[in-house]
């Protein structure tokens, strides 16, 4: 489902929200993003790897400047400046294949699936749960009076899902509560489903905060129930 074109999606998401929030003083918000990082660094980081060790493989194959076409001398001079020559040429062809290995693995390393394939898990979750953490505090969810803020993130191109549970929650909350969210969230994604995802998630995030944090006797809706897609 692509949430970005479809209304109905939308409020659907924001419906599940404002019904969440009506057994809690909590705040939930929801953020889908494209992607975190563009990963440049890890497609760069691949190509100077294989480039520096690729074109070793071929010394042993009796690597000569001949295999690049233009650096190939079809008759060798015995004398001291034509061996020169023969040394320049060799290095000429083995910076050339690096650079042609370089530009040939960066760019098949900049392929989406490709990327994330190579992409440490490790650095995928640090970038998604910095954006998650970014995006917490851009919209305001550490200022909630209670401080009851819960951000439900998942990032389609890293296949990352983050939920971010604000200071009031954490010291009342065992954080291990929150798997079955991430979980249903996570299948939503799977699915291609991401509203009946964030849907789920929604309804049992709010169950866990209904539980410790019941609506205030005046409570305030502080933030807005959407879905925020970047």
């Amino acid at each position: 489902m692509v949430i970005r074109h479809d209304s109905n999606a939308h409020a659907r998401i924001a419906k599940a929200i404002a019904e969440a929030e009506t057994r809690t003083s909590g705040e939930i918000f929801c953020v889908l993003a494209k992607k975190v990082s563009p990963y440049r660094d890890v497609s760069l980081a691949w190509a100077a790897a294989a480039a520096l060790i690729l074109p070793m493989a071929l010394i042993p194959l009796g690597f000569e400047p001949g295999w690049i076409p233009g650096l190939g001398a079809g008759w060798e001079a015995a004398h001291l400046a034509a061996r020169e020559a023969t040394i320049g040429h060799a290095l000429t062809a083995y910076a050339l294949i690096q650079a042609a290995i370089f530009v040939v693995v960066f760019l098949l390393t900049s392929i989406p699936p490709i990327q994330r394939m190579v992409t440490p898990r490790s650095v995928r979750r640090a970038r998604v749960r910095k954006a998650a953490m970014r995006q917490f505090l851009a919209h305001g969810l550490h200022v909630t009076e209670a401080r009851t803020g819960v951000l439900l993130f998942a990032s389609l191109a890293d296949h990352q899902v983050e939920v971010i549970a604000d200071k009031g929650i954490h010291s009342r909350v065992d954080q291990s509560v929150w798997g079955d969210a991430v979980e249903a969230l996570s299948r939503g994604m799977k699915r291609g489903d991401s509203a009946a995802g964030f849907e789920a998630a929604v309804a049992l995030c709010g169950a866990v905060l209904a539980e410790h944090f019941p609506p205030a006797e005046r409570d305030v809706n502080e933030i807005e129930d959407k879905l925020v897609i970047i």
